[in-house]
């Protein structure tokens, strides 16, 4: 009884033991109660921590784009009705030639050949001979008339007042024109030119007497005269038309 006993009270100081130990460990792990803080006039206010904000509310997606459907293709055309092609017009009637009846000739006998009767020779009688003809003597030719010439009188030339010839010079000049082509190749010369014109200054014609030994500067020449008009005859003029000759110069040096 004594050993049973024994056991029981050392298990009892045991748990007794362990039990202490518990105690003691959870006095230290109990924290010491914190003094109170003294008032002050500095009042700290909890606020409340702040409230998170908001979330963004996130976009809508979109939703997914309807596949568009194609139309489908247009029905093609109905074939267009074949027309039937005009038939042509039926060849004209050839014109029918008709043909000359040709006779035949007539029949006509072959002709007889005729036989020829030998003729008998007629004697031939002697041609009495004739005198031959006496000659007739021949005329003497007769001596040239000779007539005396009439003296040809000269038609007097009509005067060109020096008044008129200068008009005209001066005129000459103002229309004259130097070709380039003359110029550019150093050409120079002087020609005579005639020409008639009567008095209201209308040239009659012309001609260049003496050339000027180039085919631009001739040219020139003919170019200023042709369809011109110079001045009128002066009252102290009284021909008709005068013919007048001049000397047209090209000088490059002038």
């Amino acid at each position: 009884m004594s050993s049973v006993r024994l056991p029981l009270a050392a298990s009892i100081l045991g748990h007794a033991g362990v039990l202490l130990l518990l105690v003691l460990f959870a006095a230290q792990l109990t924290p010491a109660p914190l003094p109170q803080p003294q008032k002050s006039g500095i009042e700290v206010m909890l606020m409340p921590p702040p409230q998170p904000a908001a979330e963004a509310p996130q976009p809508t997606p979109e939703p997914p784009p309807i596949a568009e459907t194609e139309p489908p293709p247009p029905e093609p055309p109905p074939p267009p009705a074949a027309i039937p092609k005009p038939e042509p017009p039926p060849p004209p009637p050839k014109p029918v030639v008709h043909k000359p009846i040709v006779k035949p000739p007539p029949h006509r006998p072959p002709p007889q050949a005729v036989r020829e009767v030998p003729r008998e020779p007629v004697p031939r009688q002697p041609v009495p001979s004739q005198p031959a003809p006496t000659p007739m003597p021949r005329a003497m030719p007769q001596a040239p008339v000779q007539t005396a010439a009439l003296p040809v009188v000269p038609r007097p030339a009509p005067i060109v007042s020096p008044g008129y010839r200068a008009m005209l010079s001066a005129w000459l000049e103002s229309h004259k024109r130097y070709p380039e082509s003359a110029r550019e190749r150093g050409e120079e010369g002087r020609a005579v030119l005639r020409f008639r014109v009567d008095r209201s200054g209308r040239v009659l014609n012309y001609a260049v007497a003496s050339s000027t030994g180039y085919a631009d500067l001739d040219a020139a020449i003919d170019a200023m005269m042709r369809g011109a008009i110079l001045p009128p005859f002066p009252a102290d003029m009284t021909a008709p038309d005068v013919e007048v000759s001049v000397t047209v110069r090209f000088s490059l040096t002038r």
